[in-house]
Order: structure tokens, then C-alpha cells, then sequence
């Protein structure tokens, strides 16, 4: 069997259960790639940052060891609640689903995929069924957000503005709040090239934070005024 056939087999996503919990896997490289920006951007900074601002000012008694585990913290949260809303099912609908007889006026016919669905769900093009709730397709997580994730989508946004704001104030920290570094690792490339990789951490920290506090403060509004 070749890879279009697998592909072709498997269909547009997969949901599989583990422990009694439903995970879905959407089967889309644009995903792929959006969530893959993402993990690099994350381990950039949670491999230089470290580097270049947590260890050294420890070592030589500018920070407590306290500000290094609380960043090592927000970022495994972060990358943690990443994973969980990519491969979380959103309340995606069965193919048979059983109407209680009560409720029957309130399902509908989807006229894309001849099913029937409860009002409020709608189908996604992206993913090819229907979500309970549905908020929206997120390619950056690669899966729909829906009834079933949405608390997980909104924890990880929480806990990308976290992170988004520590690194910030570090990179802020690090040119006009702590005292110099001495000058004994300056021959190891980070240390030569500083500027550029903390310029980038910078850039990188402000983009992240400015999508996503739009984004986390639409869904709050969203919820509350439903």
C-alpha cells in the first residue's frame, strides 16, 4: 500500500483511545508545518534563553535559582498544553449518532456531509465531519477547537502569554537591569553572536504575545457574552 492509498485509508484525521480518552489526529501537512513553526519557536527559546540570560546571572549571583525553574515551569506548561489541545478530540460527531427522542428538534441535517448534528456544530471543510460547538479550525495546533477542547485551547494560550511575557522581561532584564556578565564564555558562538539571538527571542516573544492576547481576549468575549 502506497502513501496516497494510507492516506486515502486512514481518511482526514484518525481518532484513537487511549486510557478511556478519545484522541484525535488530523491528517493535514499545512497543519503540520503551522504546529511545527510553533515547536521551533519554543525550543529557540527554551534552549538560548537559558543559555545566554538564566545560567550565566545565576552563576554569578544576579538571579535565584528560583526564576530558573519557574521559566523551565511556564515552558513545559506551555509546550505541555500544546500537545494536549493538537491531539484532543474537539467533539467530533460519530457517524451513527443516537438523537434521543426528546431532543430530535434540535438536530439538523449537515448538507455537506449528509449527517445529522446538534444545532450550534458546525462542519469543517479542513478536518471533513462535523464539531459539536465548533469555534474554529486552528492550524497552528492542527485540529478543530470545539466543545471537547476548548478549555485546553484557552490553557494554552494563557500559558503562551506567560511564557511570551517572561521572556520579555528577561531579554528586558538581562541589557538594563542586571549587572554585566563577565566576560569568560564570550568565545562560544551565543556569546559572540548575543544580540542577534536574544534581537530574535525578542521579536519572536512580541509577535507571539500580541496573536495571542488578541486571540485569548476574542474567546473570553466569546464565552462570556454567549
Amino acid at each position: 500500500m502506497g502513501l496516497r492509498e494510507y492516506l486515502f485509508f486512514l481518511g482526514r484525521d484518525t481518532c484513537l483511545c487511549s486510557m478511556g480518552q478519545r484522541i484525535h489526529f488530523v491528517v493535514d501537512p499545512q497543519g503540520w508545518c503551522c504546529m511545527g513553526l510553533i515547536i521551533l519557536a519554543w525550543l529557540y527559546n527554551t534552549v538560548f534563553i537559558p543559555k545566554v540570560i538564566l545560567f550565566p546571572h545565576y552563576e554569578e549571583g544576579n538571579i535565584s535559582v528560583v526564576a530558573v525553574l519557574c521559566y523551565y515551569f511556564c515552558s513545559l506548561f506551555c509546550i505541555g498544553s500544546l500537545l494536549r489541545a493538537s491531539v484532543a478530540d474537539p467533539g467530533k460527531l460519530p457517524e451513527n449518532p443516537k438523537i434521543p427522542i426528546t431532543e430530535r428538534e434540535y438536530w439538523e441535517l449537515c448538507n455537506k456531509c449528509n449527517m445529522m448534528r446538534p444545532k450550534r456544530s458546525h462542519h469543517c471543510s479542513r478536518c471533513g465531519h462535523c464539531v459539536r460547538r465548533m469555534d474554529h479550525h486552528c492550524p497552528w495546533i492542527n485540529n478543530c477547537v470545539g466543545e471537547d477542547n476548548h478549555w485546553l485551547f484557552l490553557q494554552l494560550c494563557f500559558y503562551t502569554q506567560i511564557l511570551s511575557s517572561y521572556t520579555l522581561i528577561l531579554d528586558f532584564c538581562h541589557y538594563y537591569y542586571f549587572l554585566p556578565l563577565k566576560k569568560e564564555n564570550w568565545d562560544v558562538f551565543v556569546f559572540r553572536h548575543e544580540l542577534a539571538v536574544l534581537r530574535i527571542s525578542a521579536f519572536m516573544g512580541l509577535i507571539i504575545l500580541g496573536g495571542i492576547s488578541r486571540l485569548f481576549y476574542t474567546q473570553l468575549m466569546g464565552i462570556f457574552t454567549c
